[in-house]
């Protein structure tokens, strides 16, 4: 993953929200800003992105994005809980219509029994209340590293929910669909049926 991945998605969000009339803000914990200096480095993103929370420390978290301190305490500050606590936090704060989450162990430190460096959870919310979770463990792949793929999996997720729900339509239409065929064959037994009488 590179610069050029992130700045092709950053383009892409940025588009598709433009033509939907969507707003982003963003929650970020390990990548310390990176995915709202992506968007914003793109000119005229303004008009999309409202703004972006850096809660580095738990107590930020907790002040900046409401996240209880009994989620932090009972799942830790690295876990789908957090995550998606602080995705709902921005979107309630900023009053935007999509927020997306971050929360890892970029290293070299940091580790702990059951959440090695690497481990990144994600989370993006949408207004119409749908959420996205997603956890990745890139490994011990640098710091760096883990923040720069970090930032693209933030990004895929927020265009994920920027292109809104699956239409349900459409496989609805091809259920009907298959009921015509069933009324035929009912109607071509009753004409068989009438020829039934034989000729003497």
């Amino acid at each position: 993953m590179s610069g050029s991945d992130a700045r092709a998605l950053s383009r892409s969000l940025l588009d598709l929200c433009r033509m939907r009339k969507l707003t982003v803000a963003t929650a970020e914990s390990c990548t310390g800003g990176l995915v709202a200096a992506a968007l914003t480095d793109i000119p005229g993103s303004s008009d999309v992105i409202d703004r972006g929370f850096v809660t580095y420390s738990n107590e930020a978290k907790r002040a900046m994005l409401g996240v209880k301190a009994t989620t932090l305490l009972t799942f830790g500050a690295v876990s789908k809980e957090t995550a998606t606590a602080m995705a709902v936090g921005a979107l309630e704060r900023a009053g935007v219509d999509l927020a997306v989450s971050i929360t890892g162990i970029a290293g070299p430190g940091g580790a702990t029994p059951g959440k090695p460096v690497g481990l990144v959870h994600f989370a993006v919310a949408a207004r119409d209340g749908r959420i996205l979770h997603r956890e990745c463990r890139f490994g011990a792949i640098g710091r760096s590293a883990v923040r720069q793929r970090s930032v693209v999996e933030a990004l895929r997720m927020l265009v994920e929910l920027a292109r809104g729900p699956q239409a349900i339509a459409k496989p609805r239409r091809q259920a009907i669909g298959r009921v015509h065929p069933r009324l035929a064959r009912t109607s071509r037994r009753g004409a068989i049926k009438r020829r039934r009488p034989p000729r003497t």
